[in-house]
């Protein structure tokens, strides 16, 4: 279940980066920004995921959109995920779960047949003000980050 819904202020919360810095959300208050969860770093999925984000960087930026990635991965993990392909933007590690829980991401799963609890590879669009504004949950990559800079362009369109 989530703590967060459309139209509604996201709370505040914070988590370290691969960088061993503190994201915090409230910091990004006046900028757009787009959440995207992946399940883990240097997988296939998450990989072609990441790099579509960090292709579409530039224009994100021109949309005044600080994009971030997060997952249940230790920073130092990130950190290599982040250089090997050249990230332009954050990844945060949030290995307690506690903004995956608030957003409801965390999802019971079937892996190599096995029972399993993992993230649901989803995104969220949140406003210069702290309030979401879009999201997609059960996201397919392909043209995913695509599909996110069209809706920013529409949202602030107007």
């Amino acid at each position: 279940m989530s703590d967060i819904r459309l139209d509604a202020p996201v709370p505040d919360f914070e988590c370290p980066t691969d960088t061993a810095e503190t994201w915090r959300l409230a910091d990004h208050r006046g900028r757009w920004v787009v959440l995207f969860f992946f399940p883990k770093a240097s997988t296939p999925g998450c990989t072609v995921e990441g790099q579509a984000f960090r292709d579409l960087d530039p224009r994100f930026a021109a949309l005044n959109a600080q994009v971030v990635g997060i997952s249940r991965d230790a920073p130092k993990a990130l950190a290599n995920f982040r250089a090997k392909h050249d990230f332009p933007y954050p990844l945060l590690s949030d290995k307690q779960e506690q903004v995956c829980n608030l957003f409801g991401v965390m999802k019971d799963k079937v892996m190599f047949g096995k029972p399993a609890r993992g993230i649901e590879r989803s995104t969220f669009v949140i406003d210069p003000e702290g309030v979401l504004r879009a999201e997609w949950r059960k996201v397919a990559v392909d043209g995913h980050a695509e599909a996110v800079l069209e809706a920013l362009q529409a949202k602030q369109a107007g």
